[in-house]
């Protein structure tokens, strides 16, 4: 039996669809709690052969998929788009409701929609560890930016622009405040001193984390020449099982680092492309940078290959 489920923030309305005859044979509505889910898991029992169809498991049916998953149960990701499909099927008529949408689930499951969900582990956990790292080190160039405005009204000719928590401090204390005016802005310093402090040691654990993780996770990333825990735990957090990409041109088209081609007539060109996933195509940009500089690495050998014979070792092209 497929139980199909059409989620939503307060509520989710399960209907239970006969594979075989696509009739209905009964529909759950349950608050979004979890006696709710003990009450809809109880309700599905009574089909000793089911499958859970949940809509949108990486949105609003996400908790739910990873509650089924974790007491065993088989659950399915069907994306909103495929059970709209279902609904304008001339037996759809185009209605719409909660017990309607969830046997849309359950029938574009059937028509060969869907995919198997999986229980949330390390590419999760380093999805994670990787957004946060994002928000600290973007609040992070927010306080320096606010520092260095304050210290350019504080010091002649201000601060220089790397500058460290440690340095900024050892900076303000020759300061001598004169006026209000200026006691505020040493105040204001010292209280950015102190929050840089703050971020830079949550980023070194966010770091330190997504090491351990990396590890956990048996990937071997972190071996490869300009691949370090960071760069390694967005890889594995953003891409999940490389599996999933049939071939390395799939990759590349799905990180953006794939030419487009521009062909007319008998003239074809290629351009790089803008789509793609750009965080990726930055994490590759960065390893490539990186092993170009690196003497005895794979990038810097085939860079040495295939570069003009004018350029620079160990520089990319301008272009």
């Amino acid at each position: 039996m497929l139980l199909g489920v059409d989620p939503h923030k307060s509520t989710h309305t399960a209907t239970a669809v006969d594979p075989e005859s696509n009739q209905q044979a009964g529909s759950l509505r349950i608050e979004a709690s979890r006696a709710g889910y003990r009450r809809l898991l109880t309700w599905g029992r009574r089909w000793p052969q089911r499958r859970w169809v949940v809509e949108n498991v990486n949105g609003l049916g996400r908790h739910l998929a990873q509650w089924l998953v974790a007491r065993g149960e088989s659950v399915i990701d069907v994306p909103a788009s495929a059970t709209s499909r279902v609904r304008q099927l001339p037996r759809g008529g185009g209605r719409k409701n909660d017990r309607i949408d969830a046997a849309a689930a359950a029938t574009a499951y059937i028509h060969g929609d869907g995919r198997e969900g999986e229980v949330e582990g390390h590419t999760t956990a380093l999805a994670l560890l990787d957004e946060r790292r994002v928000n600290l080190a973007q609040a992070r160039v927010r306080s320096v930016n606010q520092l260095h405005a304050v210290l350019r009204d504080l010091l002649p000719g201000g601060a220089p622009p790397q500058l460290s928590a440690d340095q900024a401090a050892a900076l303000l204390r020759t300061v001598r405040p004169a006026g209000d005016a200026e006691k505020v802005r040493k105040d204001l310093a010292r209280e950015l001193v102190t929050e840089i402090r703050a971020l830079d040691k949550r980023l070194a654990e966010n770091a330190a984390r997504m090491e351990e993780l990396v590890g956990a996770s048996g990937s071997t990333l972190m071996n490869t020449p300009g691949v370090g825990p960071v760069l390694a735990a967005r890889l594995v957090g953003r891409v999940g099982r490389a599996s999933r990409f049939a071939t390395a041109a799939a990759f590349a088209n799905y990180t953006g680092a794939a030419p487009v081609e521009i062909a007319s007539a008998d003239q074809a060109r290629h351009r790089l492309s803008r789509s793609g996933d750009r965080q990726l195509n930055s994490v590759l940009h960065t390893i490539a940078v990186t092993q170009i500089r690196m003497p005895n690495s794979p990038g810097h050998a085939y860079y040495q290959r295939n570069s003009p014979k004018e350029s620079h070792p160990g520089k990319p092209n301008a272009a």
